[in-house]
């Protein structure tokens, strides 16, 4: 039985619901034959996100860690390649935090790849019907600052978990006025399920083409 790890997060930005966390715990409700999850709900500020997600990974002691959290206006499931030492808040976080050019860990390396099989979890999601694409950036918000603690855990503790990051849409209930697409939190997470067993079943990643023209 592979132990996974699936983190979301609170409601930030004066919202009432974050999707990431909604679809995180239907699919520890709910997991994938072979999988034994725990999802845990990370806070939306910066430093005390990447503590709660390092007491839940020692707590837990999972065999993959997924990490996921809302992209408003994207289409897609977007299954992240890299993490950067940096945050650059455009806004505040849930404790009136606002980091300008601030690195996440101090002489850390510039850069993480996940090291989920990131191809393989996107065609697992498409093939579950789910939109889905590889994505090159999370930002520099909190998504990113969590990424990047992840990796930054596993490249100097915890060498043979498996770690990544997966940004989602908005809920349609939080897309009424059509201005951006929307996912029902069911879908993602029947998404997420094939998502989860390809990173727990796949040993190397497909060699297939998904990078970005621009």
């Amino acid at each position: 039985m592979t132990r996974v790890l699936l983190t979301g997060f609170e409601p930030f930005d004066g919202a009432d619901v974050n999707p990431s966390w909604e679809v995180a715990r239907l699919v520890a409700a709910t997991p994938p034959e072979g999988l034994l999850i725990t999802a845990t709900r990370l806070s939306c500020v910066f430093g005390r996100a990447a503590d709660e997600l390092r007491t839940a990974v020692r707590e837990f002691a999972p065999d993959v860690v997924v990490s996921l959290g809302l992209w408003s206006g994207r289409p897609d499931v977007c299954v992240e390649r890299v993490a950067i030492n940096v945050d650059d808040a455009r806004t505040f976080d849930n404790a009136g935090r606002q980091p300008v050019d601030q690195p996440i860990v101090p002489d850390g390396p510039a850069a993480y790849f996940s090291t989920l099989p990131v191809k393989a979890c996107v065609a697992a999601v498409r093939e579950a019907g789910v939109p889905a694409s590889v994505s090159n950036s999370a930002g520099t918000f909190v998504c990113n600052h969590v990424f990047y603690a992840l990796m930054h855990l596993i490249a100097t503790e915890l060498p043979t978990v498996r770690g990544g990051f997966v940004h989602i849409p908005a809920l349609p209930e939080q897309a009424l006025d059509g201005s951006k697409p929307s996912l029902p939190a069911s879908v993602a997470a029947h998404a997420l399920r094939a998502l989860l067993t390809a990173a727990a079943t796949h040993p190397t990643d497909l060699r297939i083409p998904e990078g970005a023209t621009r």
